[in-house]
């Protein structure tokens, strides 16, 4: 993988607009992956120290833009920042813009950068830091396959990858791996909770429940075996695993709240949608 990275993006530099979570999260695993800092530029207006100490160059000026020409700009701002950031940029013809931006759609980065541009959104998680990430891809028609190529390579350095069908599909993403980390970690937060409550102390609590998800989800990671089978496999009749899943099970359990919960996400992401195109609706 690391080879085929160096080889699509030989010679060619990459410009990264916004260096937040997710941003720094990519960023990480490119250079975990083997791309040198010399290749990015990166423009965030309150750098972290560890983005002052990567070695990569900081808020590079036009005339270092029309220099190097960046092949590819990578979005990862959030999307209410588009009308400012966006019409600034002054992005090189024919270059490939990598949105991150959760519910900005592709006719909108095309109004705001030109329509020469090739684009293709994305919606990786934060598990690309240790490269462990999960990313969606749709591209728009002016995107050549070797943008594409390069799209994905740039995703699968940094984790999995899936080309979706259709853009709409993108607010699926968002809704159960872009967000999806979040949902982990607050599991890790409820079973810890439930734990004290059952009489253990507080940091054998976090400590049970954050091993046991580890666990399980090596689990998931090293084995071909169905989330759905490995349930069944440690799951006795009438045994006390049984008795949770019960409840975990029942009519009102954890699959509709995490249905309610994902449309939420999903619904949120086709409200983002909006912003940033045309007037606002009252």
């Amino acid at each position: 993988m690391r080879s085929q990275l160096q080889n699509l993006l030989a010679g060619q530099s990459l410009f990264l607009v916004g260096g937040g979570k997710m941003g720094m999260a990519l960023l990480d695993g490119w250079l975990g992956a083997g791309l040198t800092p010399s290749r990015f530029f990166v423009q965030e207006p309150t750098p972290s120290e560890a983005l002052k100490n990567s070695g990569v160059t900081l808020n590079p000026d036009a005339q270092d833009l029309a220099e190097k020409a960046p092949a590819i700009t990578i979005l990862a701002i959030k999307p209410q920042f588009i009308e400012t950031v966006l019409p600034q940029l002054g992005l090189p013809k024919g270059s490939l813009v990598v949105s991150l931006m959760a519910g900005v759609p592709l006719a909108t980065l095309g109004h705001m950068l030109g329509e020469n541009l090739a684009c293709i959104r994305t919606m990786p998680n934060t598990p690309a830091a240790i490269g462990k990430g999960m990313t969606g891809l749709f591209a728009d028609a002016k995107t050549t396959p070797q943008q594409r190529d390069a799209a994905e390579a740039l995703l699968q350095a940094v984790g999995q990858t899936v080309w979706l069908d259709t853009e709409a599909e993108i607010d699926a993403v968002t809704a159960i791996s872009g967000s999806g980390p979040a949902y982990v970690f607050h599991m890790a937060e409820a079973m810890a909770a439930a734990g004290e409550q059952l009489g253990l102390p507080a940091a054998m609590a976090r400590q049970l429940a954050e091993q046991t998800l580890i666990g399980a989800a090596a689990m998931l990671e090293q084995t071909d075996t169905s989330s759905a089978q490995l349930r069944q496999n440690v799951t006795s009749p009438g045994g006390t695993t049984q008795a949770a899943l019960d409840v975990l099970m029942a009519e009102n359990g954890l699959t509709p709240l995490l249905q309610r919960a994902t449309k939420a996400a999903a619904t949120r992401a086709v409200e983002l949608a909006e912003i940033g195109i045309g007037p606002k609706k009252n």
